[in-house]
């Protein structure tokens, strides 16, 4: 059995049976779910609903983390593994083209006010 797989003994007195690898799957399912906090706030600020850079970014490492327990661990789930893919790489692809989109101007797409005149604007 890999050390990864194995019981973390100093948390025993929890009561759960806990491993590195769980642990990981654990970090990556609550930076997935806490990334819609992270969402709240910023639409809240705005007043209208944006999406922060920092949502795609807990978006994807939350999926790889989640991703990597499903892959790694002695669970070796398939319907973890599809559950993970898909929004790891739709959380890649969406932070790539952020990140291209607004390269040296450190904004975010979704940060951009959403009138009609400034949607003209991006259509090159």
């Amino acid at each position: 059995m890999s050390v990864m797989d194995q019981e973390i003994l100093w948390l025993n007195w929890t009561g759960l049976h806990t491993t590195p690898w769980k642990l990981i799957g654990l970090t990556g399912a609550a930076l997935f779910g806490v990334r819609w906090l992270v969402q709240f706030v910023a639409s809240k600020r705005a007043g209208r609903p944006v999406i922060p850079r920092l949502f795609w970014y807990m978006s994807l490492c939350g999926s790889l983390m989640a991703l990597s327990y499903f892959l790694f661990s002695s669970k070796q789930d398939a319907v973890g593994v599809v559950q993970n893919l898909l929004p790891a790489f739709t959380a890649g692809y969406s932070l790539y083209l952020d990140i291209h989109h607004h390269r040296g101007t450190g904004r975010s797409v979704t940060a951009e006010p959403t009138s009609p005149s400034s949607q003209d604007d991006h259509h090159h």
